[in-house]
């Protein structure tokens, strides 16, 4: 029986997550995360390209090369169906924070996404799915929620360091805060330092805060929350 298609509101926020199947790693390399970003950035537009015919098989194929071959699409502007707002990529899944600008824009960015498979497929000689049928997406329904789901997003690797961080043990804060300033990932980067990715709307989460200092301390006040071994629900 078909999966009746799900109804994402014009201009709602979403908490989006989609894993890999049995927990498998899916991002292996740099090249790997610079080819899921560029898709992030290019099948975000109303008429995407063909990632596939334009960098090929790409074993071995540099991130400066990556950007050679699509400065020129890039270049042609952009029509979004979706607006991206944060990401993070974890080694078997991934988060986003979107929202719906036009009608079916989240459902049809995230199918896809799903391209990613025949990337990693043939980059690894495998056969079979990649992700778990079904993306997981929350409605953001307020402010605190979307703070939230902010600063969730962007701590997300600290638990790749702090293997206590669900349980809220933190065991070095201030190192875990320096080794977020350096991952490259995520779009923290974009709030903290300089923007670095053209397909971000960055502009509303800035508003939201106030400016770039206090996206910062958003994040790092959760981390120095964390660490003081407070019980408190995680989201997913």
């Amino acid at each position: 029986m078909a999966r009746k298609p799900r109804a994402f509101e014009i201009g709602g926020f979403y908490h989006v997550v989609k894993r890999a199947v049995d927990g498998q790693k899916i991002f292996r390399s740099s090249q790997d995360s610079s080819r899921f970003i560029f898709g992030l950035e290019f099948f975000s537009n109303k008429e995407p390209i063909n990632l596939w015919s334009i960098l090929g098989k790409t074993k071995g194929v540099s991130d400066t090369t990556f950007v050679e071959r699509l400065q020129g699409k890039r270049a042609q502007g952009r029509v979004p169906i979706v607006e991206i707002h944060s990401f993070v990529l974890m080694p078997n899944h991934f988060h986003l924070i979107l929202r719906e600008i036009i009608s079916g824009g989240i459902s049809l960015f995230m199918q896809r996404m799903s391209g990613y498979s025949r990337y990693f497929n043939e980059q690894y000689k495998r056969k079979g799915v990649l992700f778990e049928s079904r993306f997981k997406a929350v409605h953001i329904q307020d402010n605190i929620q979307l703070s939230n789901a902010f600063v969730y997003v962007h701590t997300n690797p600290v638990s790749l360091w702090e293997k206590g961080w669900k349980e809220f043990e933190v065991k070095n804060p201030q190192a875990v805060l320096q080794k977020l300033e350096q991952f490259s990932q995520s779009s923290y980067l974009d709030y903290t330092t300089e923007p670095r990715l053209p397909f971000l709307t960055t502009k509303f989460f800035f508003d939201f805060y106030g400016n770039k200092n206090n996206c910062r301390a958003a994040v790092e006040d959760w981390v120095r929350f964390k660490a003081k071994n407070t019980e408190f629900g995680p989201e997913f």
